[in-house]
């Protein structure tokens, strides 16, 4: 950079900057969201081209910015994000000049005719949403076997801790890769299962997949309804409550939202760095750390340790009876085509995919560029009525619900008297989604290799306060996130 103040910032305080630095910089005069706008704009020109992780910019950011520093002279900061660059997935709308495509070519052209509620909730805030995401094609829900992080519009995206070497996670792999590499102050990113705990655990982050209810889903191309939820992720906890503030709230247009407790929260209340003394910690391990590799078994149990030391009260190997359920994700397939259909009939109508058998017939047409991986589980939802009349799928439904709360979460915490889960990696993440229940993300430390690991404190609906405070005092007493190394550097 030319500007010798931004160079230096650049050089030597940005990487690793929280937001509520930012703001007090912001807040003195000493830097300006335009300046802080065109920094991470070079840092994704510098940065992003080895990692794939931003399909485009917002063309109005730095325009955005400079309003918004002017109204901050006149008027004062609207909230902790006033000015500050966020990145949000592909599959969220904005009605601006960016286009909301899930990741597919066949919706390259598409430019969502209103905001989804979390593009609304952060421009109320002040926030500069900065640009969007790469991410796993369709939320991963298109075929078999298709690799984290890859999309036929933007490619796929690497893991910057190890570009090519690990897995970057899904399917909000963009906004975890940005994020960790510094591309954005934090991102929203979306999960039906394990897509914002899964990147976040590979990248090093902090990441918050709420309770179905707390984050309205308006706006945002669906998988299934009784899953999806948006969520922060960050460099911090602290950074992830305070998005996780603005994210929270009713919806008219969502009912879901009016069973949410905790509207007008302010979540940063709990950064507690005594948040583990007491707290009773059942901890997961029959039939969830066995995927691991023998490093990232002693990582958690590294971690195990540690909450005992903070004081936390240790329940060993808790069971879980679902644990062994022969869980399936037939509700998403019975889900997707209506919810879908529902979406995509709401496009401008110079879209011409306008249900979920125009895009299975658009990849065919298209095949060498769309189907890489093939489209298997589109057939699939195509194949089912799209009415959710079938007794398979009523069935389905009420299996994932009765084993992942009555036999699953809520079994545990109540069993053994819990205040909350504490999982390997991501690995209880299709339980508590299937259940629509909170889970946090923590960075716990790094294979010798140098992948990134995270834990994952889980707990009951609309338990995030408990699990703000857990996974706070985790952060604070190891702080084990360090940023990647780019070649070059």
């Amino acid at each position: 950079m030319e500007n010798p103040k931004l160079k230096k910032y650049l050089d030597e305080w940005l990487e690793e900057a929280t937001i509520t630095q930012m703001q007090e910089k912001m807040t003195n005069g000493e830097l300006t969201s335009k300046e802080l706008v065109m920094m991470y704009l070079h840092r994704i020109s510098v940065y992003d081209k080895s990692i794939h992780s931003i399909l485009e910019v917002n063309p109005d950011a730095l325009h955005i910015a400079a309003a918004l520093d002017a109204e901050r002279k006149d008027t004062g900061a609207r909230s902790a994000l006033h000015g500050i660059p966020i990145l949000i997935k592909d599959n969220i709308d904005t009605a601006d000049k960016m286009h909301t495509s899930a990741g597919s070519l066949a919706l390259k052209n598409s430019i969502a005719l209103k905001d989804s509620y979390v593009a609304e909730e952060l421009r109320k805030a002040g926030a500069v949403i900065l640009g969007k995401t790469n991410m796993t094609e369709w939320a991963n829900f298109m075929a078999e076997g298709m690799k984290s992080g890859y999309s036929s519009r933007g490619g796929q995206v690497l893991n910057p801790y190890g570009p090519g070497q690990f897995d970057v996670g899904g399917s909000s792999s963009g906004s975890g890769a940005a994020v960790a590499a510094n591309l954005a102050a934090a991102a929203v990113g979306t999960e039906t299962s394990g897509s914002i705990l899964n990147p976040s655990c590979q990248n090093s982050l902090v990441g918050i997949k709420p309770t179905l209810g707390l984050i309205s889903r308006r706006g945002i191309i669906p998988i299934a309804h009784t899953q999806d939820t948006a969520g922060p992720m960050a460099r911090s906890v602290s950074d992830a409550s305070i998005l996780l503030n603005s994210l929270s709230g009713r919806d008219e247009k969502d009912p879901i939202t009016r069973s949410n407790p905790l509207v007008g929260k302010d979540f940063t209340e709990h950064l507690r760095k005594d948040g583990l003394k007491g707290k009773r910690i059942g901890i997961a391990i029959d039939g969830f750390i066995e995927p691991l590799s023998e490093e990232k078994q002693k990582i958690f149990h590294d971690a195990v340790a540690i909450l005992e030391a903070a004081g936390a009260e240790i329940i060993e190997q808790i069971e879980i009876p679902s644990v062994n359920a022969k869980w399936q994700y037939d509700v998403l397939t019975y889900e997707f085509k209506p919810d879908l259909n529902a979406y995509l009939s709401n496009l401008h109508p110079s879209i011409s995919i306008r249900t979920l058998k125009d895009l299975i017939q658009f990849n065919r047409e298209n095949e060498e560029k769309m189907l890489k991986y093939g489209q298997s589980v589109l057939i699939e939802s195509e194949s089912t009525s799209g009415s959710l009349t079938e007794a398979a799928y009523v069935e389905a439904l009420e299996f994932d619900y009765y084993h992942s709360t009555t036999r699953g979460i809520d079994y545990a915490l109540n069993e053994y008297g819990l205040d909350a889960i504490l999982f390997p990696s991501e690995e209880g993440s299709h339980i508590s989604g299937k259940a629509g229940y909170p889970t946090i993300a923590v960075p716990a430390g790094y294979t010798p290799e140098g992948e990134p690991v995270g834990i994952t404190f889980a707990g009951s609906a609309y338990s995030e306060p408990t699990l703000i405070e857990a996974a706070y005092a985790f952060e604070q007493l190891t702080k084990f996130r360090k940023p990647p190394v780019f070649g070059g550097e």
